[in-house]
């Protein structure tokens, strides 16, 4: 699902607390219900010029904690977003040590996926290290990287996975007990 970001704003605009959280409802309603499996929300900046934090936080920030939270199905992911509104998420990232997904995306394909954030260094690299495997759960990453890591337990390895699933940037895909993650783009 697609939802465009420019249709929020006043001539490629997005500013202020208000307008965001009204951003924020409708692109709430516009995600309901939630899909069965975890999917891709792409929040589309195309024609978007500049984003103000305190939009973004408003809005973006709230929606993404917001689902993560109530644990939903939709994984949202920044697409098309220019430099400028880059650096005001880095104000954002950076005061909540956080982090989200970047991307291009044309509708169809998507290119260029990112992390984009400011996360504790073992997070972020556990990030990585899913990335670098497609996908992993705890026991595959204590067997690939318990060694280089120091961390040969998958009990440690759960721990990162979830604080970055809580994140949003890593995806959660559930079989039974099993627990498999991947970036998500």
């Amino acid at each position: 699902m697609k939802i465009d970001m420019a249709s929020y704003g006043v001539a490629g605009v997005l500013s202020g607390a208000l307008p965001g959280q009204k951003a924020f409802a409708s692109m709430l309603t516009k995600s309901n219900p939630a899909p069965i499996a975890p999917s891709l929300l792409f929040l589309d900046f195309s024609d978007v010029e500049l984003a103000t934090a305190s939009f973004l936080r408003e809005s973006v920030f709230v929606l993404k904690d917001h689902m993560r939270v109530r644990n939903s199905n939709w994984y949202p992911v920044l697409a098309n977003v220019s430099s400028d509104i880059e650096d005001e998420l880095s104000i954002l990232t950076q005061a909540g040590k956080d982090a989200v997904i970047l991307c291009a995306y044309d509708g169809d394909a998507v290119s260029d996926a990112r992390m984009f954030g400011d996360l504790d260094p073992k997070h972020e690299k556990t990030f990585h290290l899913v990335a670098q495997l497609g996908d992993a759960d705890a026991g595959r990453l204590a067997e690939a990287f318990g060694d280089e890591e120091g961390l040969h337990k998958a009990t440690a390895w759960n721990n990162r996975l979830r604080t970055l699933t809580e994140r949003g940037v890593l995806m959660e895909f559930t079989k039974g007990r099993a627990k498999l993650y991947r970036p998500a783009w």
